[in-house]
């Protein structure tokens, strides 16, 4: 079986463009990757076009270690975020592929299921003003839908410091969710590391009450021995460092289990060169005793990618999932991702990934001109300005 044509799709939204691609055989299976790539989608197709030609057309996905590490290492300058991507989208199509071939969930040929069923956290649900009514409202509707766990951003546009009266702002935020949601449902703090150390730590004293499950990237991603001094104020309060969103190699992962500077780790398998490269890495950090919970911003192919790594890796945690909160056609986009249900994924069912591709939804909503801020006023509406 060799693979004959890449074809990437582009689904738009108000603040997100989804990056879909169709690998299809000589044999007539097609396999689908998917991956939301933040703010880089030209630079990412534009990568596909070099790559594909010259290491993915003519190749065996069965092999796809060899494909992987072709398109890793024989273009020699370092691999990153946009390079990981390009290889994940095509590495979890031919997952897609090998097992429709073999009629078998891709979980299963990742090692088989460690459990029934993958708990889920949502993301995305606080839309509203940022007031303590507004967020205690919001939270109560996540919990309406069937969730026993959520994460939100309560610090606006912060950068590196709280002015008081913010942080007295961000409080009253955290306090209120914890209200709605009473004291056996997981809040989860997403800091984007936005706060140099010893900002991150004075806030996070000041939310620890409220029982965080998580703090999330306290500090910027690329100084690991900076998120090392924060974490080790954070975790004597009782309360674990979550970060790896913005690590997309193996090696990159190397110094933070070695400063043992995160309790919980949080690859994008999309970002991350795809379901492989994210296996090895839960197998790493399972030595370290560090859990998973993968990132998942995309849309529903990237989340059955991610439900099939949840599913066979004994060191899970969590999964991460954006789509009960955001337009009703995302999902639509490729069927077949199960819905959250008492606050539980089942596992995915059918050969493959277990989704079926909708083109025709796909051209129904064509790439936005968009660009989503994180440090922009109201960012959290998610409504993205246009650029």
């Amino acid at each position: 079986m060799k693979i004959s044509k890449v074809t990437p799709l582009v689904l738009g939204t108000t603040w997100r463009n989804i990056t879909f691609v169709k690998v299809e055989t000589d044999e007539g299976l097609t396999g689908v990757g998917e991956a939301r790539v933040m703010n880089r989608t030209e630079a990412v197709l534009g990568y596909l076009s070099e790559a594909v030609p010259r290491y993915v057309l003519g190749s065996d996905p069965f092999e796809v270690e060899r494909l992987v590490q072709r398109m890793f290492r024989e273009d020699f300058g370092r691999a990153g975020e946009l390079v990981m991507t390009g290889i994940a989208l095509i590495e979890i199509a031919c997952w897609d592929i090998m097992g429709k071939a073999l009629n078998q969930p891709v979980y299963r040929l990742l090692g088989g299921a460690v459990r029934s069923k993958v708990k889920a956290y949502a993301n995305g649900w606080y839309g509203v003003e940022r007031t303590p009514e507004e967020f205690h409202a919001a939270a109560k509707l996540v919990l309406e839908k069937g969730y026993r766990a959520l994460k939100f951003d309560p610090f606006g546009a912060s950068v590196c410091d709280l002015e008081r009266a913010e942080k007295n702002r961000v409080i009253g935020l955290v306090e209120a969710v914890r209200d709605a949601v009473g004291p056996d449902v997981d809040i989860f703090i997403e800091m984007h590391g936005r706060f140099n150390p010893v900002a991150a730590v004075a806030i996070v004293r000041e939310l620890a009450p409220s029982k965080p499950g998580w703090v999330e990237e306290p500090v910027p991603p690329e100084n690991l021995k900076a998120l090392k001094k924060a974490a080790d104020a954070i975790t004597p309060l009782g309360i674990p460092v979550a970060v790896g969103e913005r690590l997309n190699t193996l090696h990159e992962y190397r110094e933070l289990f070695e400063l043992q500077a995160a309790d919980i780790i949080q690859p994008d398998v999309t970002h991350f060169g795809g379901l492989l490269h994210a296996k090895k890495l839960a197998g790493w950090a399972e030595a370290y005793h560090v859990l998973v919970a993968p990132h998942n911003v995309g849309g529903p192919a990237s989340t059955a990618a991610a439900l099939h790594l949840a599913a066979c890796t004994p060191n899970f945690k969590i999964q991460e999932y954006f789509n009960d909160f955001t337009e009703a056609y995302v999902k639509d986009a490729a069927t077949g991702v199960p819905e959250v249900v008492d606050g539980y994924f089942s596992l995915p069912q059918g050969p493959g990934l277990g989704v079926t591709l909708n083109e025709d939804v796909i051209r129904e909503h064509p790439r936005q001109k968009v660009h989503f801020n994180l440090f922009a006023e109201d960012w959290h509406k998610r409504k993205a300005i246009s650029s």
